[in-house]
C-alpha cells in the first residue's frame, strides 16, 4: 500500500514518532523525519537503512521558522514530492502552577501548532493525488491534570487546526487527527525495555492493557490509506477507551489522595 509513497514525519527519532518511520519504512515508503535529537535521528535512519528502508534525517528544530523552510526545501529537493505528513512532534514546558512564561508556552504552541501549520503551507505545492496528513493531538485535548496548560492548548489546537485545513484543501489533501491516550513507549528508547504495568492500570482502560506505540501506527496507516478517503477533517480518539470510563476513588484499584 505505500510502497515507494513519500512519508514526512515530525519528531521521528523516539516515541511514537520512531515507530512511524520504522513501520512506514518497512511497508516500503520512502522516509524523511526532522527531529532535534540528532544522536537518536541517526540511530533511527540509520536502522531503517540497515533493514533495507530508506531514510532522510534532518537535524533541527521546528519551532524555527528557518528550519521548517530549510526542512521542506530539503525533502523536496531530495524526492519532488510528498504523499503523507505527519505532524507528530512536541513539548511541553508545563503550565501556569510551574511558572511557564510567555516565551516557554508559545514555544509549545509554535512546536504544536503552528510547525505542523507552516508544513502544510510549505508543503502543499508538492502533495501527491490521494495525500494525507494527519496531525497527532492527545486526549489532553479534552480532559486534564493540572499544570499541563501549555501542552493541553497545542492539543486543542492541532485538534481545531485539523477540520480548518481539512475544509480548506478539500480535494487537495485530506487531513486527519489522532489523539493518543496512554501509550508506553519505552520500547522505543531501550530495545530490551520490558513494560511493567499494575493491574488498576490496565484496568483504567475497558480495553484492558495499556497502549503501544503500534496502536498509534495502526490508526496512522488507516487514515493515509486512499480507501478510506471518506474519512476527512475528524479526530480519532486511541485511548483503550480511557477518557470515556468514569473513575471514582478506589475503582479499578485507583485511590486519591
Amino acid at each position: 500500500m505505500f510502497k515507494d509513497k513519500v512519508a514526512v514525519v515530525t519528531g521521528g527519532a523516539l516515541g511514537i514518532g520512531k515507530s512511524v518511520t520504522q513501520e512506514f519504512a518497512k511497508a516500503g515508503a520512502k522516509v524523511a523525519f526532522i527531529d532535534m535529537n540528532r544522536t537518536a535521528g541517526e540511530d533511527t535512519k540509520n536502522s531503517i537503512i540497515e533493514n533495507g528502508g530508506e531514510a532522510l534525517f534532518f537535524f533541527g528544530n521546528i519551532a524555527k521558522e528557518q528550519t521548517l523552510k530549510d526542512f521542506a526545501n530539503k525533502v523536496i529537493e531530495h524526492y519532488g514530492h510528498i504523499d503523507y505528513l505527519i505532524n507528530n512532534a512536541m513539548i511541553s514546558n508545563k503550565g501556569i502552577l510551574s511558572g511557564c512564561g510567555y516565551e516557554d508556552f508559545n514555544e509549545v504552541l509554535h512546536v504544536g501548532i503552528t510547525a505542523p501549520y507552516m508544513l502544510t503551507k510549505l508543503f502543499l505545492p508538492y502533495f501527491n493525488k490521494d495525500a494525507a496528513i494527519v496531525n497527532i493531538s492527545s486526549t489532553r485535548a479534552f480532559q486534564s491534570q493540572s499544570d499541563t496548560e501549555s501542552y493541553t492548548a497545542a492539543k486543542g489546537g492541532i485538534t481545531a487546526l485539523t477540520h480548518a485545513l481539512a475544509v480548506s484543501l478539500a480535494g487537495r489533501v485530506r487531513v486527519n487527527s489522532i489523539a493518543p491516550g496512554w501509550i508506553d513507549t519505552g520500547s522505543t528508547y531501550d530495545r530490551d525495555y520490558i513494560p511493567v504495568h499494575s493491574n488498576s492500570d490496565k484496568k483504567q482502560h475497558p480495553s484492558g492493557r495499556v497502549g503501544h506505540p503500534m496502536d498509534i501506527v495502526r490508526a496512522i496507516f488507516f487514515l493515509c490509506d486512499e480507501k478510506n478517503s471518506f474519512i476527512n477533517g475528524q479526530n480519532i480518539s486511541v485511548d483503550g477507551g480511557m477518557s470515556k470510563l468514569m473513575i471514582y476513588t478506589e475503582d479499578h484499584g485507583w485511590h486519591y489522595e
